[in-house]
């Protein structure tokens, strides 16, 4: 199960990746990413690996 309420990540110099993402994944439910290139698809994952 993954929950993330209102996560936002902002690089330094003020460049957005990611404004006020909410997210509820159940047990056994498959999801997907997509869009074009720069949305911040891959900054999405690899800051909640951390």
């Amino acid at each position: 199960m993954l929950h993330i309420e209102r996560y936002s990540k902002t690089y330094p110099g003020g460049k957005k990746a990611v404004e006020d993402l909410t997210l509820h994944i159940r047990s056994g439910e498959i999801y997907g990413f997509i869009g074009h290139n720069r949305a911040g698809k891959t900054t999405r994952f690899e800051l909640w690996q951390e």
